[in-house]
């Protein structure tokens, strides 16, 4: 049962062995039936302590709703504050693609608090159903799974495409390579900026001493954390990799104008003994040698390829047209 509010939406469901039920959100506070109670507030870019229910403390609820917020995990007496960031289910225009989820979490109650879609809660409601989550440590054990696996994917798929830029070193237009791999080294700062944080959150969490999160939950956050960390360690690679290849692509644009800037003066040392002759001997004056004699231009032209070939055949001997 989703409620409207003017500010965002509010989502108010009691699991129970796989027996998902929807309930009135003013409800959450006072459940004590069976299952455990989440409450998912969507939509928190305007939202207000008033949309929250009660039973969280003020300082838990200005943590949950505050504008930006970075992964951490606190303990606040019998319940945990744990804020991670994962993958939007929606792409978001002007945004790194990573949205951040606030979870109060309690043995019976779990409180959610997102701006955007979280693609890794269609994860966590599939396990709903199939009667897998018991307690608020199996929602944040599920959440933190689902979280690090959709992120995984993205950050192989980089590494895979920085693979791709260097085999295209040698024949790869160099410009948009360049471009291309910037994009890929600002994406892997961004991304690990928040990764490392994730690590560290779900691992204080997994040390969280708390009846409700078992044995399994632990393993389970302490798998996720890792992953995390194996990310981070990806990301931090990538982001030197491709510094590694942003120079060489500049060493590379270097010695392609380097050459250029050779060939150009090969061609004007070429031409600046021919222009030389051909302005001395078109000046337009009495006793130039043999101005009047038919076979002239073709000898001045026979000259000047022989001084042109001997120009060339000298910076040849001098191995500087060699690459």
């Amino acid at each position: 049962m989703a409620t409207k509010h003017p500010s965002c939406t509010l989502h108010a469901l009691v699991v129970q062995n796989g027996i998902i039920a929807e309930i009135p959100p003013n409800d959450v506070a006072n459940y004590s039936g069976p299952g455990f109670v989440w409450l998912h507030v969507e939509g928190a870019g305007h939202a207000s302590l008033a949309d929250l229910p009660g039973y969280v403390p003020p300082m838990a609820a200005n943590a949950l709703l505050a504008s930006e917020t970075r992964p951490r995990c606190d303990e606040v007496d019998q319940a945990a504050l744990i804020n991670l960031r994962g993958t939007a289910f929606d792409t978001m225009q002007d945004s790194d693609g990573l949205v951040s989820i606030r979870v109060w979490v309690e043995s019976k109650r779990v409180t959610s608090v997102s701006r955007h879609r979280l693609a890794a809660l269609s994860k966590v409601e599939e396990a709903m159903r199939a009667g897998r989550l018991t307690d608020g440590g199996d929602f944040v054990s599920t959440l933190a799974q689902a979280i690090s696996t959709e992120l995984d994917p993205q950050v192989a798929e980089m590494g895979d495409q920085l693979d791709d830029c260097e085999e295209m070193l040698d024949g790869g237009d160099i410009y948009a390579l360049r471009r291309h791999i910037a994009r890929l080294r600002n994406q892997a700062i961004v991304l690990r900026r928040f990764v490392a944080p994730d690590r560290n959150a779900l691992a204080e969490m997994a040390q969280l001493e708390f009846d409700w999160i078992s044995k399994e939950d632990r393993s389970h956050l302490r798998e996720a954390a890792d992953r995390f960390a194996r990310m981070a360690e990806e990301l931090e690679s990538v982001r030197e990799r491709a510094a590694l290849l942003h120079e060489q692509l500049t060493d590379l644009r270097a010695e392609m104008v380097d050459r250029r800037s050779l060939a150009i003066a090969v061609v004007a040392f070429i031409f600046l003994p021919l222009t030389f002759i051909t302005g001395l001997l078109g000046m337009n004056v009495e006793g130039i040698p043999y101005a009047h004699h038919p076979w002239a231009f073709w000898g001045v032209v026979a000259f000047c390829l022989t001084v042109g070939m001997a120009v060339l055949g000298w910076f040849a001997l001098r191995q500087w047209l060699n690459d």
